[in-house]
């Protein structure tokens, strides 16, 4: 899944970032904590991309993990998949929140036209390196999307992305660097609905307020929004149906380095995505993003509301 946004060159600045303080990058050696994997029942260690939805996810896996007595590292705001996949891959990260269609066409299988939660989890074991595995997928789901605002839709009448193709060369889309070069972005909006749009507008990783203001002030018409995302519904922006599936499932579902995770942690992880739901995600998001409260007082609230506190 992507995220507002992860731009190559942040993600270089805060690899350097981490290594420099010796706890997350590569640090001139294999592993990009700078430290042994952590083994089962010891230290798990427990990422973040750097994005807000992907910190509150951490400090959910955190907390349910600290609930059982497991000890927790937490390496949230580490960047784009493209910066903490590898850390995940040589052990530095032990969890991470991923989401299962963007984890598989980015990191594991570029080629894959896996849509369904069965036949994307499927694809992810099958192809994932030895030492990962995906643990149980929640029911919650945030898609990336092409939403546009209220006047483009209305304007153009636009229902579904294959409406575009007759008028993206009018319009400005917005979003993530990612989306310029992933299958779940421009690249599979090209092969499958042949769109070209007028220009693409990339946003960093701290821009989300800027890129809301720029799509409701009509500067960019279109945008890659997450469905989870609560400035959708207040500002009527319209999230344009997928026929083709260019977004494929993109469940909430535990990453781990499986040397790293014991069962007890493994259970405690799965009990989280037992219970998650989008509409649980959506209400936290809400909280995180429109009210400006701290996700680890969202992540403890549903916690404790789930039982798993």
């Amino acid at each position: 899944m992507m995220r507002i946004v992860r731009g190559a060159v942040l993600g270089v600045v805060a690899a350097l970032a981490l290594s420099a303080c010796g706890s997350s990058d590569k640090g001139g050696s294999d592993n990009p904590l700078g430290q042994k994997p952590a083994g089962g029942g010891g230290n798990v260690v427990v990422g973040s991309a750097n994005f807000d939805e992907s910190k509150l996810l951490g400090e959910l896996y955190a907390q349910a993990l600290e609930a059982k007595g497991v000890k927790v590292t937490r390496k949230f705001n580490i960047g784009s998949r493209e910066v903490y996949y590898d850390q995940v891959k040589s052990g530095g990260i032990t969890v991470m929140p991923e989401y299962n269609g963007a984890l598989l066409t980015t990191s594991v299988d570029k080629s894959s036209s896996a849509v369904t939660t069965a036949d994307v989890n499927a694809a992810l074991k099958a192809k994932l390196p030895p030492t990962l595995a995906i643990l149980d997928s929640s029911p919650a789901e945030d898609k990336d999307s092409v939403t546009v605002n209220p006047q483009t839709a209305q304007k153009y009448n636009l229902k579904s992305i294959a409406d575009l193709k007759a008028v993206a060369g009018q319009l400005t889309i917005g979003g993530p660097s990612e989306f310029k070069t992933r299958q779940q972005g421009l690249v599979g909006l090209e092969k499958k609905y042949g769109l070209k749009f007028k220009k693409f507008q990339p946003f960093d990783a701290n821009a989300q307020t800027t890129l809301v203001k720029l799509l409701k002030n009509n500067t960019i018409q279109a945008a890659d929004l997450f469905t989870t995302d609560p400035t959708i519904a207040a500002n009527k922006f319209v999230v344009l149906q997928d026929p083709q599936n260019v977004f494929s499932a993109q469940n909430v579902t535990p990453l781990i380095y499986k040397s790293g995770v014991d069962a007890k942690s493994q259970a405690a992880l799965n009990a989280v995505s037992a219970k998650l739901t989008t509409q649980d995600l959506l209400a936290m998001m809400t909280r995180v993003v429109s009210d400006k409260e701290d996700w680890d007082t969202v992540a403890k609230d549903w916690l404790n509301k789930a039982g798993l506190a």
